[in-house]
């Protein structure tokens, strides 16, 4: 009786031991699960990622730099939006130190690389910080932020400036080096030819070829006006013209005289022949000459055009023909051809007027001569 007592009584015992074994266990896996905090859900929320123990770095990651895409002041998305992006990346922040509380042995290598990230994802902190720089008030830490930059981007230009400077001192080198090879090489090419041309010289004079020349045995004439001229030079320009020859530019420049003259006694010649002012019918004649002018000048200008391609001095070149310009100068010459005019027409009248004084003083004692003779006569006469 006491046996079977005993047993059951063991038998309970157990089973209690049993149960409540259970029990702790149960307690202890139930602690061991991370009590989450309502903020902590929060970021969770903020993130869109599930529970906690659900989500691994990299989709937490993944999850930080898609909204960043979206809301990062920086990104150009209409999304952009600074308080939201600053609320995400304190989400990020704090989900991922809930994380490396509660990580796992397996785990190491992912938190490693988040804190990696975490620290190339410290450029939006320092975005919003100013970087870390300077100290005061916000507006403060600004102001010399943006000093900061601007001497940054100072020593950044006159970096670049030393470098340009450096690349074109090689490169201007170079080009030196260049130009005195083909220097070299064009004097050795013009010794050639001239040795080329006294030899063949050489050979006519030894032929006799130069017996016949009219100026045989005299002296060349120098370029004896202009010492500083290269004789050579001179003496070929000298022959080029004795024979006729003129440059192109120097034709175009004569060409462009005579045209110009032409344009001008023209507009001179038809404005001189209509009054001032000038009737409607006057009006009409003088815009057709004008507008005939006009073609001509616009000829006259591609002319001028080819001629500054040409001429061999930039202080040669011409400027454009203007219409209104010849214009203007047509009307003024007009009105001091019409003044000249006015003051011939009064020089010749008062060259007449006194001519015809002259005339009339020396007919006068002619006439009181006569009369006097006459008189005489007649007295004589009366006397007989």
């Amino acid at each position: 009786m006491s046996c079977t007592f005993h047993l059951r009584s063991g038998f309970s015992h157990g089973h209690f031991l049993l149960v409540s074994s259970r029990q702790s266990v149960f307690l202890r896996a139930l602690s061991s699960v991370p009590q989450i905090s309502r903020s902590l859900q929060e970021s969770y929320r903020l993130l869109q990622l599930p529970d906690a123990g659900h989500s691994s770095p990299a989709q937490v990651k993944e999850a930080y730099l898609r909204l960043a895409k979206l809301y990062h002041p920086d990104s150009g998305a209409p999304t952009a939006d600074a308080m939201l992006f600053a609320r995400v990346e304190e989400a990020y922040r704090a989900v991922l130190a809930h994380q490396s509380k509660t990580k796992r042995p397996d785990e190491g290598t992912d938190v490693e690389s988040e804190e990696k990230f975490r620290g190339t994802a410290l450029q939006h902190r320092h975005y919003l910080s100013y970087e870390g720089v300077g100290s005061g008030t916000p507006s403060q830490r600004e102001r010399q932020y943006r000093q900061i930059r601007v001497d940054r981007a100072s020593e950044q230009v006159l970096d670049y400036r030393q470098k340009e400077h450096e690349r074109a001192a090689a490169a201007e080198g170079a080009l030196v080096e260049r130009d005195m090879r083909q220097r070299s090489r064009k004097i050795k090419i013009t010794q050639a030819v001239e040795r080329l041309v006294e030899d063949l010289i050489q050979e006519s004079m030894a032929r006799g070829d130069f017996r016949n020349l009219s100026g045989a045995g005299k002296p060349l004439n120098k370029f004896e006006h202009n010492p500083y001229a290269d004789p050579m030079t001179h003496n070929l320009n000298r022959i080029l013209i004795d024979n006729g020859y003129q440059p192109p530019w120097v034709v175009t420049q004569r060409d462009i005289r005579e045209s110009t003259a032409h344009i001008r006694n023209r507009l001179l010649e038809g404005r001189a022949r209509l009054d001032d002012p000038m009737t409607p019918k006057e009006q009409s004649q003088w815009e057709e000459l004008c507008a005939s002018v006009e073609e001509d000048l616009v000829k006259l200008n591609k002319t001028v055009d080819n001629y500054n391609l040409i001429v061999p001095m930039l202080k040669m070149q011409m400027v454009h023909f203007s219409l209104s310009r010849e214009i203007e100068r047509a009307v003024k010459g007009a009105q001091q051809h019409r003044l000249d005019q006015q003051k011939q027409r009064e020089k010749e009248r008062e060259r007449r007027k006194e001519e015809k004084k002259r005339a009339n003083a020396v007919n006068k004692p002619k006439k009181n001569k006569q009369g006097l003779m006459s008189w005489m006569k007649n007295l004589l006469r009366s006397n007989q």
